[in-house]
Parts: C-alpha cells; sequence; structure tokens
C-alpha cells in the first residue's frame, strides 16, 4: 500500500479513536474509558450504551456551562 494510503487511514483510526473516547466520557463510563486504553473496543462499548443517570440528568440540565 502506497504511504498516502496509510496516512489517510492513520488518521481516520485517531479520530474514531479519540470520538469513541470522549464519547465514552460524556456518557459517564469512565471506568471504560481508562480502560479502554488497553481495551480501545471498550470504547464502542461504551460510546453504544445508555448514558449513566447522572450524566443523562447533567445533559438534561445544560450540561457543562
Amino acid at each position: 500500500m502506497s504511504l498516502f494510503l496509510w496516512i489517510i487511514l492513520a488518521t481516520l483510526y485517531l479520530v474514531l479513536v479519540f470520538t469513541l473516547a470522549m464519547t465514552t466520557w460524556r456518557n459517564g463510563h469512565h471506568v471504560l474509558f481508562f480502560v479502554g486504553f488497553f481495551l480501545p473496543f471498550l470504547w464502542i462499548i461504551g460510546a453504544v450504551i445508555a448514558p449513566t443517570p447522572a450524566a443523562a440528568t447533567s445533559a438534561a440540565a445544560g450540561g457543562l456551562q
């Protein structure tokens, strides 16, 4: 594969991993966030499952301001 394709794929991977990690954190799954550094598939799980009650209440109240 060409170097250009590797750079594009690596950039896409990093953007997706960062997005999933931040979504996991915002959903209130802090343990999954930290363990996700060793097992990144946990970020996918943390981003897909429902937010914790505390995170949902915070989001309903306006989130971080």
